[in-house]
């Protein structure tokens, strides 16, 4: 018997489709069946590293995919998502196929020259999973409806085709316009792909449900496609997919204030909103700290207000760094007297120098001058970096006192070396006075460097830091811990409680 795949395909980006597919993963799971989540290409700078398929090193997926293997209790592999595009600013991506970096291509020069290539490779992974899997979760990207990618669209159409899939379509109906996405995308679907829909759900929903009947019924009617739940707006707690849900460059946002600490107990952690900014979901376990606000800010902002500086990592740190230099943020940090932590290519930043630069930057300049902050060099290679890792941890500078097993990963190109009077921090990293940096992704969720540094920007700004519980809620904490606050249960119960999972199993041939 062929292994069932479900497509959770979306009306549009953000619609809900991560959060579903990883409850379903979950609840597979915990009804007894072996699922395997997939992605067969996905686009973003939110990047976890993860055992190769063929058992040769480590390589990257998208964090969604890390997110829904971890909601299925199954090892992430690069099977998982074996097409990544990983945007760098200037038209053009970094190509990621089974977890390893395959050059640097514009959209046309990807559908030109790599597309079959990244085909195959979707083709070979679902295969494998499949032939271990009990049911395979696949998640589309974007919208399913993009006539103009019809014929080359691998995350949607090629992924139903290939693995015969059934597909739920997901609408949000935050965004106004529900009835009218669900229309119009299938009826802009190619007839075998729209004959393989098996239902829609409805998403952040707000109100009583019943509301919407009239219009549940007349789309159902005049589509022939039943609407098989609508669930409601929640936030199991999921890392975001990819750099969309943060504020666009300009703007600032402010996450973390909702914990009911009082402003005036409370300390606030700046973080730059550079242009290409990557795995941003480094910052989340800091903004569910109680007492901790994170604020994207504008590269032109001040560090009025700012207790706290983590600089985040960057897809080219070389053009991130000029575009700070431009806005004038390297003199407002230089003037800044409280904590500073960077991550990966933040780390790189505050560096005296970057050696050959040419290699990531778009100019032609071999050596540009880093922030200063620490001394250190960072000499770039084409060699690429990508590794979980779990070091005994030992912090100085702002992250002095923390020690203990810390786990997360590295993905970066270049290495950093000490030439000045910094004190040594584990992931290659240096502090110096109030100023630290490491290349270890997922630093913060880890209590004890989170603590750490949370406590030395409540003793900088001269306050008391509200009592609290040291744990780490998120979609970082152990995957087999259960409990209310565990994301991917309560993802789980979102979708059980709100879909008709019997109609799904029906249409799958899975016993429920």
């Amino acid at each position: 018997m062929t292994t069932p795949t479900l497509l959770v395909a979306g009306t549009a980006s953000h619609v809900g489709k991560s959060t579903v597919a990883a409850g379903l993963c979950r609840l597979f799971d915990d009804r007894g069946l072996s699922v395997a989540p997939f992605k067969a290409q996905n686009m973003s700078n939110n990047a976890r590293a993860v055992a190769t398929a063929d058992g040769d090193g480590f390589g990257e997926i998208g964090v969604s995919q890390y997110v829904q293997a971890r909601a299925a209790r199954v090892a992430p592999t690069t099977d998982h998502n074996p097409v990544l595009l990983k945007p760098h600013g200037d038209g053009a991506s970094q190509l990621v196929v089974h977890g390893r970096a395959a050059g640097l291509n514009t959209a046309s020069d990807y559908y030109a020259t790599h597309w079959e290539d990244a085909r195959k490779a979707a083709v070979e992974s679902h295969r494998r999973l499949a032939s271990e899997a009990d049911v395979v979760v696949a998640e589309g990207a974007g919208s399913i409806a993009e006539i103009n990618l019809h014929d080359r669209d691998l995350a949607n159409i090629e992924t139903a085709r290939f693995s015969d899939a059934d597909v739920l379509l997901a609408a949000d109906i935050e965004r106004g316009g529900v009835f009218a996405s669900l229309l119009g995308t299938l009826e802009l679907l190619p007839e075998d792909v729209r004959d393989r829909v098996v239902g829609a759900v409805i998403t952040k929903f707000r109100g009583d449900p019943s509301l919407l009947e009239p219009g549940v019924d007349a789309i159902e009617e005049r589509t022939g496609v039943p609407v098989l739940g609508v669930l409601p707006y929640d936030d199991p707690g999921l890392p975001e997919e990819d750099s969309l849900a943060l504020p666009a460059a300009g703007e600032r946002a402010t996450v973390g204030d909702d914990d009911g600490v009082a402003a005036e107990h409370a300390v606030t952690i700046g973080v730059p909103r550079l242009p290409r900014i990557s795995n941003a979901t480094d910052f989340g376990p800091l903004s569910e700290t109680p007492g901790v606000r994170v604020a994207y800010l504008p590269l032109d902002a001040t560090l009025d207000g700012v207790d706290g500086v983590v600089l985040p990592g960057s897809k080219n740190t070389v053009d991130d760094l000029l575009a700070l230099r431009d806005a004038g943020f390297d003199d407002e940090l230089a003037g800044f007297d409280g904590p500073v932590v960077g991550i990966c290519g933040g780390y790189q930043l505050l560096g005296e120098r970057i050696e050959n630069a040419d290699i990531e930057g778009s100019g032609d300049d071999e050596t540009v001058a880093g922030l200063g902050l620490l001394p250190i060099v960072t000499r770039f290679s084409r060699d690429k970096r990508v590794e979980p890792v779990s070091v005994e941890f030992d912090g100085a500078g702002p992250l002095a006192g923390a020690t203990g097993t810390v786990d997360g990963y590295e993905i970066h190109m270049g290495d950093s070396r000490i030439v000045g009077g910094a004190t040594p921090v584990s992931g290659d990293g240096a502090a110096l006075g109030s100023v630290a940096g490491t290349y270890i992704h997922d630093l913060f969720a880890n209590d004890a460097p989170r603590n750490a540094f949370v406590d030395a920007i409540y003793e900088s700004a001269g306050r008391d830091r509200p009592a609290t519980t040291t744990g780490t809620a998120g979609a970082d904490a152990d995957a087999d811990e259960p409990g209310a606050g565990d994301p991917y249960d309560r993802a789980a119960a979102l979708v059980a409680d709100n879909l008709d999972v019997a109609a799904l199993c029906d249409s799958l041939g899975l016993e429920e």
